[in-house]
């Protein structure tokens, strides 16, 4: 539980720098307070709005996410999303499977199938995990359309048009035994940086470095093992240095804006000042986007060329008017989530490739980057069945609310986090369960059970306090989302919660019927507006809880339910919290919203994720 007189020195201390921060401006399904959202329309910026378009780094396709990798791209930009609606923002979330490369046909070899059919099985797999996990995209699309190849070959004009590109011969890896070259992920060997055995051919998963496949130490072919040679290929070039002035002076006003996150900086002042070469974007491959270009008939676009035009491709899918969003950039602001290894391709070589067309492109303004989630005492890893995979939580006993409460309170903000299924039962029992739920439950049981209702009634000092933290806490709330710290936020919502359930319990409410019904209206009156207030806010991270809540208090959905936060931000008087419920609000239905995970749960669920295999 958090102390409270460190709570209300925090809340406090941040309180004029939250002010200053406000400035700053699928399937349908229920979602928000009810509301079941109209897809069919697609959303394009308007005049005078803070039009904001928000993407999650396009999940591989070739496997089943687990939950780091969950955490570190939908889930996080899912929260955000839902908070840019909350506060009437026109904004668009857009997601979808990277579907071309190596990887698909390699997976493909190992399922002796094609690879638009591991696309068509991965796609579907991918879309119904995020299904369960309640994140709703405004579109969920693929990389393998006629709008990816479309996009792709224009922008490659472009590149080619104003001299970005050049060809030359290189020396490339060969299996002899398979008989063809080798691209990056078809070669594994020994980085030269770190020394790590396993590195793939594009970059090495244990330090980062992204690697050509010839810098391996030792490579071999992934298919079948055999040692790699090196023949020679032709190959189109972006030509990285002669871009690099522009590209400096535009990662300059990002990193001056302030709105980078430290490791973000770091990660690609480096690579800028250690990586900047020609970069190679055509590979020998038969699965990609086709190089329209005469020698190239039998080559394909590189995957970190090509998947990163996803975003544009399946905005493009989602309406024809794509280029209002990203042809945009005075009135729009692109705002990006993925884990620490996609930072340099979507901060060096993917504004480099829109730079270099020297056109008006959408760049990226907001980038929230996380580090690495790891399982319990090592890493996920779906071959030996270690660690939480998507397809695999649906089974269990658990609700979504309870696996997006853990992921985004551990968020791998600043440093690696580690998922423990021990603090995960810690932190549903004593946070969601004795905190949240029980200020739910407890209070809405005794406003069903004694047939009250909220009647506008007298305040006190206790009720004023009580406003008053409040109003610093949504201040804090809202000042922590703009900034995109989520798990400050929740950490936030969890807090105002704790002060309820404080209020609630110093009231002795449960006296009051009999011995001062006046009063009784009154802790009613301003804990159910509380109650809704928590509930509003943790909306973007726990939807269904907020829906639960909000039908045991028989809201009925409404426009301005959808965009209420937008109307608190404005508030400049704490007691007009109290204006959340409508008078005459009573409770229905009341049914608890979480259970206790018990130790022998835990210990099941140990053994179940420790190396055995799993469906």
């Amino acid at each position: 539980m958090y102390n409270m007189n460190s709570l209300l020195n925090r809340l406090y201390s941040v309180h004029l720098h939250s002010l200053k921060s406000l400035s700053k401006g699928s399937l349908t399904r229920k979602v928000s307070s009810g509301l079941s959202r109209d897809k069919s329309v697609p959303k394009l910026p308007k005049p005078n709005a803070r039009n904001i378009l928000i993407t999650s780094a396009l999940p591989y396709v070739n496997n089943v996410p687990h939950l780091g990798n969950i955490i570190g791209c939908v889930l996080s930009a899912d929260v955000y999303s839902r908070y840019c609606r909350l506060r009437n923002y026109n904004s668009i979330y857009i997601c979808g499977t990277d579907e071309y490369g190596t990887a698909t046909e390699t997976k493909a070899l190992q399922e002796k199938t094609s690879p638009k059919a591991i696309c068509d099985k991965y796609h579907a797999l991918h879309k119904q995990i995020y299904d369960w996990f309640q994140i709703d995209f405004d579109v969920f699309g693929r990389t393998t359309t006629e709008k990816q190849t479309e996009i792709t070959s224009a922008i490659f004009g472009k590149l080619r048009e104003n001299g970005q590109l050049s060809e030359r011969k290189v020396q490339q890896c060969f299996c002899e035994q398979c008989q063809r070259f080798l691209a990056d992920r078809y070669v594994v060997g020994t980085c030269p940086s770190c020394h790590f055995g396993d590195a793939r051919g594009d970059q090495c998963d244990k330090c980062g470095t992204v690697l050509d496949p010839e810098e391996l130490v030792s490579p071999k072919c992934a298919i079948c093992a055999g040692q790699a040679s090196v023949k020679e290929s032709k190959h189109v070039f972006l030509d990285l240095p002669k871009i690099k002035p522009e590209l400096e002076k535009w990662v300059e006003g990002r990193v001056d804006s302030g709105e980078w996150s430290n490791n973000c900086v770091r990660t690609t002042e480096s690579w800028i000042r250690d990586g900047i070469k020609p970069r190679c974007i055509t590979r020998d491959l038969k699965w990609g986007t086709p190089v329209p270009m005469a020698g190239y008939e039998n080559k394909v676009f590189y995957v970190w060329f090509d998947a990163p035009i996803g975003y544009i491709s399946i905005t493009a899918n989602y309406s024809e008017s794509w280029e209002k969003w990203w042809k945009n950039p005075e009135e729009v602001e692109l705002v990006q989530f993925m884990g620490k290894d996609n930072i340099t391709f979507h901060t060096v070589l993917f504004p480099s490739t829109l730079i270099g067309t020297k056109e008006n492109w959408t760049m990226l303004k907001r980038l929230s980057s996380t580090e690495y989630l790891n399982y319990e005492d090592g890493k996920f890893s779906k071959s030996r069945g270690i660690g939480v995979f998507g397809d695999s939580v649906a089974g269990l006993n658990l609700s979504a609310e309870v696996f997006r409460y853990y992921l985004l309170s551990n968020r791998p903000e600043v440093a690696d986090s580690v998922f423990k299924w021990s603090d995960l039962a810690e932190k549903n029992n004593n946070e969601l369960l004795a905190n949240l739920g029980n200020l739910f439950n407890r209070l809405l049981k005794f406003v069903e059970s004694k047939k009250l209702a909220v009647i506008k009634s007298p305040l006190h000092k206790a009720e004023h306090e009580i406003l008053n933290l409040a109003f610093l806490n949504l201040q804090q709330y809202l000042s922590d989302m703009e900034e995109i710290r989520l798990k400050s936020a929740l950490k936030t919502v969890m807090e105002l919660s704790m002060m309820c359930n404080k209020y609630l319990q110093d009231s002795e409410f449960w006296k009051l019927s009999k011995t001062d019904p006046a009063k009784l209206n009154t802790v009613i009156y301003v804990s159910c507006n509380l109650i809704r207030l928590v509930s509003l806010l943790i909306e973007p991270f726990l939807p269904s809880v907020s829906a639960k809540v909000n039908s045991q208090l028989g809201i009925v959905p409404s426009p301005r339910e959808e965009t209420l936060l937008e109307e608190l931000a404005g508030l400049k008087n704490s007691e007009k919290i109290l204006n959340l419920l409508s008078p005459g609000t009573t409770a229905n239905n009341v049914q608890a919203i979480f259970r206790s995970i018990s130790p022998s749960e835990v210990s099941d669920l140990k053994t179940k994720f420790s190396g055995k295999q799993f469906n």
